[in-house]
């Protein structure tokens, strides 16, 4: 803890790092004195943050070892609190709560004859009477279960107490250096057009998952949300995983098995902002308009017509704090990917702003530096008490040390999202043509990152999956997907491009455009339909709710190519560690070629982008010069009867020459190399993944 100064203790490092910060310091020194006061307060007030973030312990309606249950909300607005449910009969006045300070209130129902007076599978609700005298049936924000029978539209809050809870057999995996992230919806996670369950992603998923050389899943739409086209990014019940799925011991087996395979599982958390809901959410929870949420039009998105978290308010930062703490210890979580950042940190949530890169975007009055403290706490609590837990800002303005330790000054964030990476490639493919494709704006694109921030790399995720914009494939391919995708039918020109391509964008993307990846499922085949969930604008139909992996097991499709050589490039990547090596050197981005070479762990990647154009006795400069006097060839294409990796002799590569600082090869369009040597040895080992176009 630094002393009681505004200055952030190892602020000099990070302005020593990026001396355009310099003029800023001022702004540092006061986001840090309102995050060490902030935490100060919590120290002397709460009992330490430790005590403060285990107040879901408290809060909500929860059993005591006596058998007896203990109650707490806060509510600052209500007139008078009350428990009703299956309990009582549904009296809504019978059991009152005592109010106690700063708009809380509590209530104790002894046990009968030793047994929990509320049992497990009641229906509850907290009847608020508003300060107008209406009586509010309420599902506690603290609630940790609600379903919705199919006969109705609102949730109903059901007290999760089982005899035997779930207990976890297998440690969380150790600190990853580098993440092959593949992002995940349970809903969706089955070719069966229906809501997917936990268990059927336990038992068919994961192992898939493992298979394709994934070290990490991202769960989506996790947290509870009424509304299911959501995509679960409207949530309704913070602390209540979905039901929809299963039960919330079918989760922790999910988390838990995930472990056994040694798979780090992360939350895609939503703390940027609420749900209108009422009746099944936080909104008006007391019978105001603010209590969670500020007040008025600062209180509401304009564009996802949702809620804004007041993150100046004591309270809240109870609720939220305490949230990601419940996640952690209480399901497994491995860390977060936090959602929406870009919203939280600046008051106009970066609607009709466009981020120039303009330093003066990041610092003055438009950014809302109670949330950045808010995730600044978030961040230290996290590394403090679980630092083995990753955390992820999900980013478009790029403002400077959000990824930098809270003591630089920093927002805390282990990694953030390259979110241009996707945007340029879908710029690309959508305006120009094959030969007009710049090599240098490709290069700039994927290597433009923060000094010493940790990025994720992809070329897409489930933004592009979604109705309304296209996946990679289906940018490349169109409707031939539907057509000429048997390996019955002769090789189109349309299908070649647009397997190379989807092969060539997703293999540069990860190994030159950060220090992790990640994948939304079943784009790592090129699953050729969109993304929609039942809506009443189609009929409430699932059939484009579902991702068909079943096309990878069918021998007659090429999509089970583009299955293979993900899964090949993910273990190629395990066993080289690019994505933890220093950023790439690149030795070449030449426009008229449309070439592009770098080196990274050891490898030599190599591209050629030329929609035409091979090349015979091509020479690429190596950093290293080294001594080759034998290789192998390791071939990454996954040509029929060609099952993944094999191993080739020398013999077979006439065409590569090295000379000295130089390797002079052979290469045909729209293709790509990855050799790897070992300088400066009479033993070394070359691995060329020779991409060709033909026989995918």
């Amino acid at each position: 803890m630094a002393a009681a100064s505004t200055e952030p203790p190892r602020l000099k490092q990070l302005l020593e790092r990026d001396p355009y910060l310099a003029p800023f310091r001022t702004d540092f020194q006061r986001r840090y004195s309102l995050f060490y006061n902030r935490l100060k307060n919590i120290e002397e007030s709460e009992g330490g943050l430790d005590k403060f973030t285990k107040s879901y312990k408290t809060f909500g309606v929860n059993q005591l070892a006596d058998g007896g249950i203990y109650c707490k909300e806060w509510a600052p607005g209500a007139e008078a609190v009350f428990l009703a449910g299956d309990f009582n009969g549904w009296n809504p006045s019978s059991h009152p709560y005592k109010k106690l300070e700063y708009g809380k209130w509590e209530l104790f129902i002894p046990p009968e004859d030793g047994h929990s007076p509320v049992p497990h599978g009641s229906k509850l609700k907290v009847v608020i009477r508003a300060q107008n005298g209406a009586l509010l049936y309420r599902i506690s924000p603290w609630a940790r279960y609600v379903v919705r029978d199919e006969d109705k539209v609102n949730y109903d809050w059901v007290h999760w107490n089982p005899p035997q809870s779930y207990i976890h057999k297998n440690p969380s995996p150790k600190r990853l250096k580098s993440l092959r992230i593949y992002e995940s919806h349970v809903g969706i996670a089955s070719p069966e057009g229906k809501v997917a369950s936990y268990k059927n992603f336990t038992y068919n998923v994961l192992p898939r998952i493992k298979d394709l050389g994934y070290n990490c899943v991202q769960l989506m739409a996790i947290m509870e949300h009424a509304y299911y086209a959501s995509f679960g990014y409207q949530v309704t019940s913070f602390f209540a995983a979905s039901s929809r799925y299963g039960t919330p011991d079918d989760l922790k087996e999910m988390i838990d098995v995930a472990h056994s395979m040694g798979i780090t599982v992360l939350l895609d958390v939503v703390h940027s902002h609420a749900s209108k809901n009422s009746e099944d959410g936080l909104n008006q929870f007391d019978g105001t308009d603010s209590c969670f949420f500020h007040s008025g039009y600062r209180g509401n998105h304009q564009l996802w017509d949702s809620r804004l978290f007041d993150y100046a308010n004591w309270e809240v930062l109870r609720f939220l704090l305490s949230n990601l703490r419940m996640w952690i210890e209480d399901y497994r979580f491995d860390g977060f990917r936090f959602d929406g950042v870009t919203s939280m940190l600046y008051h106009h949530h970066g609607i009709g702003t466009g981020f120039s890169g303009d330093y003066n975007e990041y610092f003055g009055l438009h950014v809302d530096e109670d949330a950045l403290c808010y995730l600044m706490l978030a961040n230290h609590m996290i590394n403090t008490l679980h630092p083995e837990c990753i955390t992820i800002a999900e980013d478009v303005s790029g403002m400077p040390a959000l990824c930098r330790p809270v003591a630089e000054g920093g927002g805390g964030f282990d990694y953030r999202l390259a979110m241009a990476i996707p945007d340029k490639w879908i710029q690309i493919i959508k305006e120009l043509k094959d030969e007009d494709w710049n090599m240098g704006n490709i290069v700039h694109t994927l290597t433009n990152r923060r000094c010493e921030e940790k990025y994720i790399a992809y070329a897409e995720s489930h933004d592009q999956a979604l109705v309304g914009d296209k996946t990679l494939a289906f940018r490349l391919m169109d409707a031939e997907m539907y057509t000429n995708m048997s390996v019955l039918m002769p090789l189109t020109p349309v299908i070649d491009r647009g397997i190379q391509l989807h092969k060539m964008i997703r293999l540069i993307t990860h190994a030159l455009g950060g220090e992790s990846y990640l994948n939304f499922m079943g784009n790592e085949f090129g699953h050729p339909e969109w993304l929609d969930f039942p809506r009443i604008g189609n009929n409430e139909s699932y059939h484009y709710a579902r991702r068909q992996f079943n096309l990878t097991e069918d021998d007659l499709l090429r999509y089970k190519f583009l299955n293979a050589f993900d899964r090949d490039m993910n273990k190629l990547e395990e066993r080289y560690g690019w994505l933890a090596s220093p950023q790439a050197y690149v030795s070449e981005k030449h426009e008229s070629n449309k070439v592009i070479a770098f080196e990274r762990a050891g490898l030599i990647f190599i591209f050629n982008f030329h929609p035409y154009q091979s090349y015979v006795d091509y020479r690429v400069g190596i950093e290293t010069p080294g001594n080759i006097k034998s290789f192998w060839i390791l071939m990454l294409e996954n040509m029929e009867g060609i099952k993944g990796w094999t191993t080739i002799q020398s013999t077979s590569l006439r065409n590569i020459l090295t000379i000295i600082d130089l390797i002079q090869l052979w290469c045909t369009f729209q293709a790509e190399l990855l050799l790897c040597f070992t300088p400066w040895t009479s033993q070394s080992e070359v691995l060329c993944n020779h991409h060709r176009r033909s026989k995918s």
